[in-house]
């Protein structure tokens, strides 16, 4: 997903505030799974939630006004009632990696109970976490 920082973005010093990274993460799998023919709004109906529950984030570079940014959502992994994403926000010009986050999203439902993850949000996430295991095998060192 591509994303252009506006001065609303950035704090005091001219950078993105920190905070603002979470809000392109979150229209980034809200983005990635709409590309997948699953909106976000039509699980919740069906009773299907995913808070994030975990998430771990390296800042390496900051972000500044006007600069296109890519923000990349990988699966990683599934089980049960939850799936971790990998999402990372390169600098479009330079391709140059600013933040890096492994983020754990728990499926819940009414009452705020967990519930096991649908399938087709299963299904996804199963295929393209293989898929990189199995580029990954692949490739050669």
């Amino acid at each position: 997903m591509e994303l252009r920082i506006y001065y609303e973005d950035t704090d005091a010093a001219g950078v993105v505030y920190h905070a603002n990274y979470l809000k392109f993460f979150e229209r980034a799998r809200t983005e990635y799974f709409r590309e997948r023919g699953l909106l976000v709004a039509d699980l919740a109906a069906a009773g299907h939630v995913f808070p994030v529950v975990h998430m771990e984030i390296d800042f390496r570079s900051p972000a500044r006004h006007d600069d296109l940014l890519i923000v990349v959502t990988t699966p990683q992994h599934s089980c049960g009632s939850s799936f971790s994403l990998r999402q990372q926000i390169f600098r479009k010009r330079d391709d140059l990696l600013l933040v890096d986050a492994l983020v754990k999203l728990a499926c819940i439902g009414p009452g705020m109970k967990a519930r096991r993850i649908p399938v087709d949000v299963r299904r996804i996430v199963e295929a393209e976490s293989s898929r990189r295991l199995q580029d990954r095998k692949t490739k050669p060192r």
